[in-house]
């Protein structure tokens, strides 16, 4: 490893000027590198950002954006050993490096695959349905996403150096916007080991990822209003970042994960006898140790029912018991160091204002047993319980950002609730309870103030991803004191990053700019069959109009026979007059649907291969014994699949009967060879 951290600006790795702070190992204290940014070009930095890396990923379409994220995930897994070797001096342990390491390589799989099936093959995607302005169709809105001309910045915490990073490149990369990330500084070397990798792939385009080693210097002073800042870190830090002029006066979009006083809930239905009772010992002892308790989403406060909570402290304690501490790469070791000396003082501080309220009730931290390792000079802390005495406020106010959490009892499930809310805002809450209307009441009183929730019992336990695991398709932020920021969640995180705007205007404009046909617009009526066309000849607006059918009441005898549907309306004659919405015999719906796929579907071998759904169905207008359907079938959207020979194809659909009234309206979507067989 360099004897000092380089940042990655304009193409080229930077050292910085002046010598730098030295970062030292977790566990043997040695010093692993040095790290400065002393006399790094910001404003170069941005620059680049926003002329080379912008333009480049913006030039590709989603779903070529979302085949970038996968060969980088590729890419980063087949070198997670050399990862993990860095990991162990940050005080990882193995599990706790697969939760960093993997952890952020699947988000990146995760946002790969969402990207090709969630987001269109364009660089525009569309929001919600389009609006009709007017009686006559001249004149509709569409809502939609568009890439900003702007930089994503992300200030990470020291915690997860490679998680924290990847699973804010990955939206931001989908959304069109190049990444400058500034990692925290007593891990950077992890962090800086990563990008090394992708820079050295050249998977991702030129100026799409950059990096900060070191103090984030004047970077918010290069910032404006197309610009975005995801934090992570400190309540404090966040504040000053909020009183930033970039934040207050230049419109810089700030994103906040700060301090989170996260609870476990024992449900009062549980008894010492039942597995939620171990569910829940369990996963406190998870929380407090996993990444030897540095994790935003850890485990805090523990609250339990107060006639058994001696039973509860007794497990829990028996169960850290049972952990071992010292260097992580001995196999034995359970827990390993803090990621700092500095670190370690912290936390034994927010001990000490805990107990100001509460007792020690398992732990001493200012002594551990260390395995394969100097307890002083490695950053290591025994794992701390307190209990706390009744009227406490230190355990709703300190976040002890380590191995420690406090036992609050309560006695109703409204006094849960209370305490629970009591952390003004956290990033996730468990409740372990098997009964519904505990999960019910509680969940309710929870969600205001907590950004994710999980019910645990005995039915989902073997398949839950625990407490703390933050999931790429689950929104992970929280109101309040956590900071009231949200990442994550699927494409709602790409999004974020996209600018949303209403479009008002003609179908054929609409059409033109969203590259998708819009109802009213202009079909292409050319004579050829569109089944009869390739991917590669098909385009937005091309057309089939049907010759017509007279629907009989033979036809729906038939139908309600042979598929057994003999629901009144299709078979009762006095029934089905009486009722108000029919007044008579009528067809069924998808008598009508596939009446309707007669009429378009050209039978011969060709180049649609398959239909593989239908989307939006909605019959509007009853269809009786004499009425007549014809079927206008349009080209609407055309996805090309970069790994197969074959696109796909979305169909409008309109059944029309006699009167011109619609009858049905539908996407049909199949498959579509590229090139004629």
């Amino acid at each position: 490893m360099s004897t000092q951290l380089e940042s990655y600006v304009a193409g080229s790795w930077f050292r910085g000027t002046d010598g730098g702070e030295p970062v030292l190992d977790a566990v043997t204290g040695d010093e692993v590198t040095r790290v400065s940014s002393h006399g790094l070009d910001f404003a170069a930095l941005v620059a680049h950002a926003r002329q080379v890396g912008g333009p480049a990923i913006q030039a590709l379409t989603f779903h070529e954006r979302a085949t970038l994220l996968k060969q980088l995930a590729l890419h980063l897994g087949g070198r997670k050993d050399d990862f993990y070797a860095v990991s162990l001096r940050t005080g990882a342990t193995r599990r706790d490096s697969q939760v960093d390491i993997d952890g952020g390589i699947g988000t990146l799989f995760s946002y790969a695959s969402k990207g090709k099936r969630e987001l269109p093959d364009d660089t525009v995607h569309l929001d919600g349905a389009l609006e009709p302005l007017g009686k006559g169709g001249a004149f509709v809105g569409q809502h939609l996403y568009t890439s900003r001309p702007g930089v994503a910045v992300q200030i990470n915490a020291f915690n997860f150096p490679v998680w924290g990073m990847l699973e804010k490149l990955a939206p931001a990369f989908l959304a069109g916007l190049p990444s400058i990330v500034k990692p925290g500084s007593q891990t950077a070397y992890l962090t800086e080991a990563v990008v090394r990798q992708i820079i050295a792939s050249g998977i991702l385009p030129a100026g799409s990822l950059q990096l900060v080693c070191g103090s984030a210097g004047t970077l918010l002073d290069e910032l404006g209003e197309q610009d975005a800042v995801a934090f992570t870190g400190s309540a404090h830090t966040a504040a000053i970042l909020r009183e930033h002029p970039a934040v207050l006066h230049r419109g810089v979009r700030l994103g906040v994960e700060a301090d989170s006083l996260n609870c476990s809930i024992l449900g009062p239905d549980v008894t010492v006898e039942d597995p939620e009772l171990d569910l829940f010992v369990k996963g406190v002892v998870t929380e407090m140790t996993v990444k030897a308790g540095q994790k935003c989403t850890a485990i805090r406060r523990v609250i339990v029912p107060e006639p058994i909570v001696d039973a509860v402290v007794d497990a829990i304690s028996a169960r850290l018991g049972r952990i071992t501490v010292g260097d992580p790469a001995d196999q034995s070791v359970r827990m390993g160091a803090l990621a700092s000396l500095g670190q370690r003082d912290e936390v034994r501080k927010a001990i000490e204002a805990l107990r100001t309220s509460a007792d020690i009730v398992y732990g001493d931290p200012a002594r551990v047993d260390v395995v394969g390792a100097d307890a002083e000079r490695g950053a290591f802390l025994s794992p701390v319980l307190l209990r706390a005495r009744p009227g406490a406020a230190e355990p709703h106010e300190v976040e002890p950002f380590g191995p420690v959490a406090t036992v609050l009892t309560y006695g109703s499930v409204h006094e849960a609730v209370e305490l629970a809310a009591r952390g003004k805002g956290s990033l996730v809450a468990s409740l372990i309870t098997h009964d519904p209307q505990v999960a019910r009441e509680v969940a309710r009183g929870l969600a205001p103030w907590h950004g994710r929730l999980l019910i645990l019992d005995r039915d989902d336990a073997a398949e839950s991803t625990g407490h703390g695991s933050p999931l790429p398709m689950l929104v992970h932020g929280g109101p309040g004191r956590a900071g009231g920021g949200e990442e994550l969640g699927g494409i709602r995180a790409v999004l974020h990053h996209m600018q949303r705007t209403a479009v008002q205007g003609s179908p054929d404009m609409l059409t033109a700019i969203t590259g998708r046909w819009t109802t009213g617009s202009r079909r292409v009526l050319d004579g050829v069959h569109p089944f009869r066309k390739s991917l590669a000849e098909l385009r937005i607006g091309d057309t089939i109009e049907t010759a017509s059918r007279t629907v009989t009441l033979d036809d729906i005898d038939h139908f309600a026979e042979f598929t057994g549907d003999t629901f009144y309306a299709h078979t009762d004659p006095e029934a089905a007059a009486a009722n108000p919405f029919f007044g008579g015999i009528v067809a069924h719906g998808y008598l009508v649907v596939s009446l309707a796929a007669g009429l378009f579907v050209d039978p011969d071998p060709g180049p649609v291969l398959a239909n593989f759904g239908v989307d939006r169905l909605r019959f509007l207008t009853p269809v009786k014994a004499g009425d007549t359907i014809w079927v206008s079938l349009t080209v609407k959207q055309l996805t090309p699949r970069s790994s197969a020979d074959y696109g796909e194809v979305r169909w409008d659909a309109t059944v029309t009967n006699q009167d011109d009234e619609q009858v049905a309206t539908y996407d049909v979507l199949t498959l579509v060879a590229k090139d004629r067989r």
